[in-house]
């Protein structure tokens, strides 16, 4: 998904982004996210995640 939207928004506006992106053409940085629960049961975490906005 980044990379697929990195080359659209490139290919666009490519004269713009040029004067701010010289050194490389992304806009993502190599990461990852982890997350711990704590010690829950697995209906209380599925209720959360139903929940979810």
């Amino acid at each position: 998904m980044k990379g697929y939207t990195t080359y659209w928004i490139w290919k666009r506006f490519s004269s713009i982004l040029v004067q701010h992106f010289w050194k490389e053409r992304t806009f993502w940085t190599d990461g990852y996210f982890a997350c711990s629960i704590g010690n829950v049961s697995e209906e209380t975490l599925r209720t959360y995640i139903e929940n979810q906005g």
